[in-house]
Parts: structure tokens; sequence; C-alpha cells
């Protein structure tokens, strides 16, 4: 059996300040497109490993640990908080519900929590046509929904999700209608707390900041890098949805509100 080589054995994770950073970054300029290069790389062999049918676990998390320490070479400084409420699901599926701010979450998602939280995303439709992607989709058993039809997708997620969960998967559910730096709770919906409240299974709020990597002007996936700005996630205690679930789809919204408020603030000082 494969050796998991799972990072973060603590509840918490700073990137320390003498991480190693990367001369060639330097003498480029801090330019974007040395993180890109090698982003791509590592994105090109997951698809690939994906594509022979190899990508197991270990080897999902070790390709996302690639991204972390590019990162990190990158000048960027990681925090993690929550792990110990990863490690105390014991492997239950749960439905996972967090805010959506970049490309960067997917690329370490792995890296944080596989090690502990068999999962898959619930993803647009129009990703499954992205080469290497759409292997890596595959792989994982994502649930591919329209963003066009909400019915539709409200259908799609409880049955497909339904069906994951009782298989021991948990679901990874961004609920925004697109990526941003600013959470809007008008457009946070509550597809993930249904989800969870017809499978039977707890939620897990996260919240995360990742707006060191920005969304491009023009091409939305090649964004500019932002060094001074921190890269942030925080896991919550799973909790189980009682009646209508309209508590916990508040719980969750004022988790994110509240850590992105202390986070912007820490950064301001």
């Amino acid at each position: 059996m494969e050796k998991s080589p799972y990072l973060f054995p603590g509840d918490s994770y700073d990137t320390p300040e003498d991480a190693p950073r990367s001369k060639v970054f330097r003498l480029l300029l801090g330019s974007r497109w040395y993180f890109y290069f090698y982003n791509f790389g590592i994105f090109v062999r997951t698809g690939s490993c994906a594509r022979r049918g190899g990508l197991t676990a270990a080897r999902q998390i070790a390709f996302s640990n690639e991204n972390v320490r590019l990162v990190e070479r990158c000048g960027g400084k990681l925090h993690l908080r929550g792990l110990d409420n990863l490690r105390a699901l014991n492997n239950r599926p749960v439905v996972l519900i967090g805010n959506h701010m970049s490309l960067l979450e997917t690329a370490l998602f792995h890296a944080l929590i596989r090690e502990y939280v068999d999962f898959t995303f619930v993803i647009k439709q129009s990703l499954m046509d992205v080469p290497y992607f759409r292997e890596i989709m595959r792989a994982l058993d994502a649930i591919p929904v329209s963003r066009t039809n909400p019915r539709e997708d409200l259908r799609t997620v409880l049955q497909e999700g339904k069906s994951r969960l009782q298989k021991g998967r948990s679901v990874v559910i961004f609920p925004q209608s697109t990526r941003s730096e600013e959470f809007d709770p008008e457009t946070f919906n509550s597809i993930g707390v249904k989800l969870a409240r017809a499978a039977g299974v707890p939620v897990v709020p996260f919240a995360l900041k990742t707006d060191f990597l920005a969304n491009g002007r023009f091409l939305r996936d090649m964004g500019k890098l932002r060094p001074e700005r921190e890269i942030w996630f925080d896991f919550a205690p799973a909790r189980a949805v009682e009646g209508n679930g309209h508590a916990q789809q508040q719980e969750i919204i004022e988790f994110i509100q509240g850590r992105l408020a202390d986070w912007r603030a820490r950064e301001r000082r």
C-alpha cells in the first residue's frame, strides 16, 4: 500500500519564515509566468496519471503538495486551521461547504484534506470539456452541473451527491455561482445544506482566502500573483442539519464572514 505524503500532522500550519524562495522567481521580478509554468506542469502530470487510471489518493496528495511548495517558493504564506476537525470525522462522509475565491483552492485541497476525507467536487459542466481536468474529475467521480438551470442542478446534486455519500465519499460544494474575492451571502445558496439534510450526513463549514492568486481580467485563469496577500483555510467542526437547515446555512455564512473579516484585518495591520 502506498504511503501517504501528507504534509500537515498538527491542527494548524503556518509557512515558516525561512521557507525556501525561488531565486529564479525573484530574478524574473515575481512574474506570474513562473508560477503558471510549474502549475501547468503539475496539472498535466496529474491529468496524465488519471488517464492511465493511476490517480490514487496518495498520488493526488503528492501532486497537490507540489502546488503547496510552488506557492511557498513564490513567496506565498499558507495558514491552515481546524485540521483536527477533519481528523475527528473518522472517515465519515460529510458535505463540506465554503466560499470560492480562486483556482488555488482546487490546486491545494487534496494536500490539505485528502488524508482524512475521501471527497469529490460539484463542478460546472463546461469544465468537463477541458483536457486533463476532465480526466482528473472523472477519477474523482465529480458531479457536473449546468449553473444555468437551478432546479435541474438541485435535482442532480441531490441525486448524485446522495449516491456518492452513501458510498462513503464526501462532497465539496462551493455554493457561489462563480469565483469571487468578495463574499456575497445573497449568492451563497443552500444547495449544500439541502444535500446534507437529504442524505442524513453532517455539514463541515470551511472558509478560505486565496486572493494570493487573482482572477484575471482578460484570461480569468491567468491572474497575477500577490504574495503580500496571505492564504488561509479554516475548517469548522462537523454539525448535523436540523429542521429545514436554515440555522445551519446561517451559521456557515457567519463563519465565512467572520474569518474573512479577521484575516483582512490582520493583513491591514
